[in-house]
């Protein structure tokens, strides 16, 4: 999830660019560089690890100048975030440079492939592909005569990158020339006064144009002195359609959605791409979590895992603790934080904490990092905050990559609490040698399709759910059913509705209804129950099996069942008044499909009933005290 600026244009490029970057820095913060030029001198570069002031005191230090540029903070995926790793990326001659948001994943074939061609490699990188890839198709076309641009050198590089991209391209022989192209990672164009801009997203350049083209998968963008030109990977035409951004800096955040919780919603394939991102082998399933710090031979000793969270959080260490016991075979106890060291926990230094928090700054899930501590525990953070508090005081840290997270009621950063949870479950596994090389990599390769699915319900289901919301937005109380690893997203399911719309939900285990909860049931109350199923998984068929019991159950007592299922069961639609249909995934993956429709329902029944959806009555973002 990186951050990429450029400019061309008369004005001096180094402060509109750093100010872009500036804007930008929430996508990564690992380190950060600048490449400038003008014409008739070469190209500079200068970068620096760690946060974008280390490269501002670079530039005080070592100034440049240009009237064109490209400029990149990075959020590490392949390679240490060190200077030689930071963007932009250079060939051979050092005339080409590259900024890249995304992850070539054949990039191992085509750095093999480009070394044998005579191409030197400095950097542990995947991004250093894309510049070396450029050189030598125009050497080759060179060689026969023909002088190539450099745009139909990267149309052509794109069509042999196999992954996700965003990248912008500079060559000294071309100057102030940016050539830009996306599949995947936003990309966005601005339209100024005879300047002209790229970055990554809207407040990048917002305060300098409000004149922009989103650029569209399979889009190459040419920005040179006398405009923007656009075409498809074929070299085809598509004229950039320009539109005005009429949005103040809050809506400029907002990306024009009407709340920061719905963006936040549809951000959530990226954010789980970005959680898995340079995390995991797509060819032998390996999960690296070289970021955690803990030796593997702690992870293969550990006696438990001790998971304590908060809130949204506490819901992800639930469905956790599924993932860890199911894959790693390992006892996991999960406690609200808050609850945590009140109960005077039984010491035990063989065990693993684990804290899961957004904000890293929690003072519940703070005290009980320190207490496990204090017990002789070592720690791991599962957290959205690079160097807060909580990844500060554990031995290691395993980073969400949701990007900020402004709605109170969190929604992305559980979807990335999720992912994380499973990659550190199976990288659990796989240390104590508790599941096969074949298994590993069949979850993975299911982990890789979870963004894709998440957007296939975003695109067919939000009208569904919005219907759902005008039906019972005006329901005095909510009901959620879940078996197994789905309770745990029911509970986030009715938290979602008591936190936006202030209507009064349960979460409950399905099985649990006839000790009690059976008496709520009448004609008024809405009931959502996960019922999605796995017919690959014998466990997950039988707890389906009785899930299909309790919704009879209510059934017969007259309440409104509203079912979350797979696609391809009509099994269940005669049984409920409505059905939201989610794609089919392994029994250990759906939460992360299952939730999505909690929360777009959820957050249509707050607008529906008036609502302040961002910053619902007596909440808070991040709770920094007890």
């Amino acid at each position: 999830m990186c951050g990429i600026v450029g400019y061309v244009g008369r004005r001096e490029v180094v402060p509109i660019i750093l100010e872009g970057l500036r804007r930008l820095e929430y996508r990564g913060y690992d380190s950060a560089g600048i490449a400038v030029g003008s014409p008739g001198r070469p190209l500079e570069l200068r970068r620096a690890p760690g946060k974008l002031r280390n490269l501002e005191e670079t530039l005080s230090r070592s100034p440049i100048q240009g009237t064109y540029g490209i400029g990149h903070t990075r959020w590490a995926t392949h390679g240490r975030p060190t200077e030689e790793n930071a963007h932009p990326h250079r060939d051979c001659s050092g005339g080409i440079v590259v900024v890249h948001n995304g992850i070539v994943e054949n990039y191992l074939a085509l750095k093999h492939e480009l070394g044998g061609q005579g191409h030197r490699f400095v950097t542990e990188t995947d991004t250093e592909v894309i510049a070396h890839l450029v050189e030598e198709i125009l050497r080759s076309a060179g060689e026969s005569g023909e002088r190539m641009p450099l745009e139909d050198a990267v149309r052509m590089a794109a069509s042999r990158l196999t992954g996700a991209y965003a990248m912008s391209v500079l060559s000294a022989g071309e100057p102030d020339k940016i050539v830009t192209a996306r599949n995947g990672p936003p990309a966005v164009l601005g339209l100024g006064e005879g300047e002209y801009f790229v970055a990554s997203d809207v407040p990048g350049i917002l305060q300098h144009t409000r004149k922009m083209h989103f650029l569209a998968d399979g889009e190459v963008a040419v920005l040179t002195r006398e405009g923007i030109r656009c075409t498809d990977l074929a070299g085809r035409p598509r004229p950039p359609q320009f539109q005005t951004i009429q949005w103040d800096p809050i809506q400029a955040e907002k990306g024009g959605y009407k709340h920061f919780m719905l963006k936040e919603i549809f951000e959530q394939p990226r954010a789980v791409r970005d959680t898995t991102l340079g995390r995991v082998s797509l060819d032998t399933g390996e999960v690296f979590l070289g970021e955690m710090k803990i030796a593997d031979r702690q992870l293969r000793d550990a006696s438990q895992i001790n998971i304590a969270a908060c809130g949204t959080s506490w819901h992800a260490a639930l469905a956790g603790k599924y993932m860890i016991e199911r894959l790693a075979r390992l006892p996991a106890e999960v406690d609200y934080a808050s609850e945590y060291r009140y109960r005077d926990p039984i010491g035990d230094p063989g065990a693993l904490g684990l804290l899961i928090t957004q904000s890293g700054e929690t003072a519940d899930t703070l005290a009980a990092q320190r207490e496990m501590i204090a017990k002789g525990s070592m720690t791991v953070a599962i957290c959205n905050v690079v160097g807060s508090m909580i990844t500060r005081e554990a031995h290691g840290a395993i980073y969400t990559h949701a990007g900020p997270e402004i709605g109170v009621a969190s929604t992305k950063a559980f979807t990335s609490q999720l992912t994380a949870l499973l990659l550190f479950a199976l990288h659990l596994a796989q240390k104590r040698s508790a599941i096969s090389g074949a298994e590993s990599f069949a979850l993975v390769e299911e982990l890789s399709r979870i963004p894709g699915k998440i957007e296939e319900i975003l695109r067919l289901r939000d009208a569904q759910c919005l219907r759902l919301a005008r039906t019972f937005s005006t329901a005095a109380d909510f009901l959620f059913l879940g078996r197994g690893i789905h309770f745990p997203i029911a509970l986030e399911g009715a938290l979602k509705m008591k936190e936006v719309s202030y209507i009064h939900a349960e979460g409950y285990p399905a099985g649990e209804m006839k000790h009690g909860p059976n008496a709520l049931i009448d004609e008024s109350l809405p009931v959502i129950v996960l019922a999605t199923r796995d017919p690959r998984n014998p466990s997950s068929m039988l707890r389906y099996e009785k899930t299909l019991s309790n919704i009879q159950e209510v059934a017969a007592r007259s309440g409104r069942v509203i079912a979350i299922a797979t696609e391809g069961d009509e099994e269940i639609r005669p049984l409920v008044e409505d059905v939201v249909y989610v794609p089919a995934a392994p029994e250990l993956l759906t939460p992360l499909l299952e939730v999505v429709p909690l929360q777009l329902v959820a957050y249509h029944i707050a607008v529906r009933r008036g609502c302040d959806v961002d910053q619902p009555r007596n909440l808070a973002k991040s709770v920094t005290v007890e």
